[in-house]
């Protein structure tokens, strides 16, 4: 077991590869209307995990392996989210943590693969979950209406239709949805620090035709991690070089995972230099003083599920002082589940909550202040990762999907 597999093993979450994860998609097409039978048919990868639900309802954990209903943010977002980190390939069931995000407007989605690890059969399973999850999306939206009520839900469902087009994930969302859809979804493609031991030329080579796919947003989740040491640090510094090298030589902006490690990254970066595409510190959760040098290289700044939590006042202090055009939301699922739902599994639907928070933690009052905060969270979300193919894509391009001209 490596790299983020063994990490979801340390942490007591599961995470499935796609394959699994296809046949769960399959298996578990039905809709759930209340509460309870949500929870008497919920499934789970086995005894010891927690229950996967198929409906578009949050829920927090209790005890004795019980569960009870969380409410969503009210009033509702006044606008689409952005989940720009998440790995909708390790969740049991990516085709409903697809519909469940379109149902609560999460409108765009950045997928994480890592080249080393992960089933490539990520790659040609995306635009099945997506056509899949337009087909629940219906659904799932009456049974949270009919459990949360049609005013807790995002005012964009009043077109939803049953069979509605998922749209090609060779496309952004491209600005806000007036009809329900399922997520536009891009991928983030790179070889994590914790299978950097692994990174030889080859994998390289195999990292690079992924980059070639217009589908691809950033080449991540890339850095340093010296809390597990899956790697050993030298390897990890080399590879992350060699990673930022290929930023530049791609065109494609970096997305960094950083864990106790933040200096060390930081002097890297100087030295071989922030890519020109820009570069995305992701689920940002320690204090000012460890975010000021990344601000001040003018990086954009990601928050997830620790923004939220109720000890975290410094994490909230940070992302105060994070230039509006530079924050970003995104989940980390299925890990960084948000208040009130951790422990819970994660998926891209949550990012209302990390949004909401932020919206709290910048001051923005319910309606126009707060539509306009979400819009330019949104924004920032498609100039860094919602590009059209680099140069470098077009003259290598090797997707199923056309490159956008």
């Amino acid at each position: 077991m490596t790299g983020k597999a063994a990490e979801a093993n340390a942490m007591g979450q599961d995470a499935a590869g796609a394959a699994g994860a296809a046949k769960a998609a399959e298996a578990g097409a039905g809709v759930a209307g209340a509460a309870e039978a949500a929870v008497a048919d919920a499934a789970a990868p086995d005894a010891d995990h927690v229950p996967v639900f198929s409906d578009a309802l949050f829920r927090k954990k209790r005890k004795k392996g019980k569960y009870s209903l969380a409410q969503p943010p009210a009033p509702p977002l006044e606008a689409p989210v952005a989940d720009t980190h998440a790995h909708v390939h390790l969740l049991w069931d990516p085709v409903g943590a697809l519909a469940c995000a379109g149902v609560w407007n999460v409108g765009f989605v950045c997928d994480v693969v890592d080249t080393v690890e992960d089933d490539p059969a990520v790659w040609d399973a995306m635009d099945g979950w997506r056509a899949q999850a337009a087909e629940r999306l219906a659904a799932y939206a009456q049974a949270a209406a009919e459990t949360y009520g049609a005013a807790a839900l995002p005012r964009n469902l009043g077109a939803a239709k049953p069979g509605a087009s998922a749209g090609s994930t060779c496309q952004g969302a491209g600005g806000p949805s007036a009809a329900l859809a399922a997520p536009a979804v891009r991928f983030i493609a790179g070889c994590h620090p914790h299978n950097a031991k692994d990174y030889d030329d080859a994998a390289e080579a195999a990292l690079l035709a992924r980059l070639a796919d217009p589908r691809v947003a950033a080449l991540g989740e890339i850095g340093l991690d010296y809390h597990y040491d899956f790697s050993p640090r030298d390897v990890q510094k080399d590879v992350f070089r060699r990673q930022l090298r290929l930023a530049r030589e791609c065109g494609l902006p970096v997305s960094l995972h950083l864990r106790e490690a933040h200096d060390d990254a930081y002097r890297i970066l100087c030295d071989e230099g922030f890519p020109p595409a820009g570069t995305l510190l992701h689920c940002f959760n320690l204090d000012k003083q460890v975010l000021a040098p990344f601000l001040e290289a003018g990086c954009f700044i990601a928050f997830g599920g620790p923004v939220t939590f109720k000890a975290a006042d410094e994490v909230r202090e940070a992302a105060r002082l994070v230039p509006l055009d530079r924050l970003l939301t995104e989940t980390d699922s299925p890990y960084m589940t948000p208040e009130p739902m951790r422990g819970m599994i994660c998926g891209p639907a949550h990012t209302v909550f990390t949004a909401a928070r932020l919206a709290e933690v910048f001051g923005c009052a319910f309606g126009a202040d707060r539509e306009a905060f979400l819009e330019r969270l949104w924004k920032n979300a498609h100039d860094l990762l919602d590009r059209r193919p680099t140069a470098w894509q077009l003259a290598h391009a090797t997707s199923v999907c056309e490159a956008r001209p």
